[in-house]
């Protein structure tokens, strides 16, 4: 049994928390299912809003669409979380992809 396999069957057997829908995001977005991996991520930030790692994956799979805007969004979200918790690298990390989405903007 896959881990996307293994998280869908933990998710149908009535196990939901943040944890569980940061991971099953994680393999949609390995899976190159995006919009599956969003989904997955706004749950998983739906229990935990200062989830920062949510944030940023959340920002990837919205990158991958195409949803540069949406993207822009999750990453600056996601940077205020990260300060506000003193997570450095995650907020290092969100900025340096912040950029890339805004150069896709146009500035």
């Amino acid at each position: 049994m896959s881990a996307l396999e293994n998280f869908e069957k933990m998710l149908a057997a009535g196990r939901d928390n943040a944890l569980l829908r940061y991971s099953l995001g994680n393999e949609y977005l390995k899976a190159a299912r995006h919009a599956e991996a969003c989904a997955q991520f706004e749950a998983a930030l739906a229990f935990d809003p200062k989830y920062s790692a949510a944030w940023k994956l959340l920002g990837r799979a919205r990158m991958e669409l195409g949803q540069f805007a949406q993207a822009a969004e999750a990453y600056r979200q996601g940077i205020a979380v990260a300060e506000a918790r003193g997570d450095v690298q995650a907020a290092k990390e969100m900025t340096v992809f912040l950029k890339r989405v805004q150069k896709q903007l146009g500035g």
